[in-house]
């Protein structure tokens, strides 16, 4: 088959191109407003994109019910310090939990259970069960093309400045990522696991 995702014309009863662009990590994002108050999300449009120095981006796509912006982007925009943590198996019902719209000020760690604790760097908390959590500092938004003004498309990027790794995780001097067994967003209401890796050597010389 083939379908123009601007026409919504795959005949299909869901756009399956989320369903194609799998797996996708999930970047379970936590905040503080100015006012010191907690906010948890998830966000599956989230991925690293520079190395050197550090920098991982999320996308607080759409808008709240409302019309205003999410509370995310709010957060972090206003406080400059973001924390990427790590959503695994063992936390997933609570990070579905912290995915509800709850109004500005009102704590989705509290509702899920979780307790927050105090990053090393940054203004923002991060979660204490999640054994993976990177400081992040806040370095840009930029702003997408959208087909609807009432629900933005914004890029937020941050620059990892702390790194936080459960002991546990780590075996023979590397991350063991499989004892984490972190999860992935897929198509629909579909999530992946990731328990099992393969390793391959890259080819030497070319491209």
């Amino acid at each position: 088959m083939f379908y123009e995702p601007r026409l919504k014309n795959s005949g299909l009863a869901i756009d399956p191109l989320k369903a194609l662009i799998v797996p996708r990590p999930i970047g379970w994002i936590s905040s503080i407003d100015l006012e010191g108050r907690v906010n948890l999300a998830p966000f599956s449009f989230f991925n690293m994109v520079a190395d050197s120095p550090p920098i991982l981006m999320f996308a607080p796509t759409g808008a709240k019910a409302d019309g205003s912006r999410k509370d995310s982007l709010e957060n972090v925009e206003k406080v400059g310090a973001f924390v990427a943590n790590l959503a695994t198996y063992d936390l997933k019902d609570a990070m579905n939990v912290t995915s509800a719209p709850l109004p500005a000020g009102e704590s989705e760690a509290a509702k899920a259970g979780l307790e927050m604790v105090p990053s090393q760097i940054v203004a923002a908390p991060r979660v204490k069960a999640s054994p993976v959590a990177l400081e992040c500092r806040y370095l840009q938004s930029v702003s997408l093309p959208t087909l609807d003004p009432d629900q933005p498309n914004t890029v937020v990027f941050g620059d990892v400045v702390g790194v936080h790794i459960d002991d546990a995780l780590i075996v023979d001097g590397r991350v063991d990522i499989t004892r984490a067994r972190p999860i992935a967003r897929m198509g629909y209401s579909l999530y992946a696991v990731i328990d099992q890796v393969f390793k391959m050597t890259r080819p030497a010389g070319g491209a």
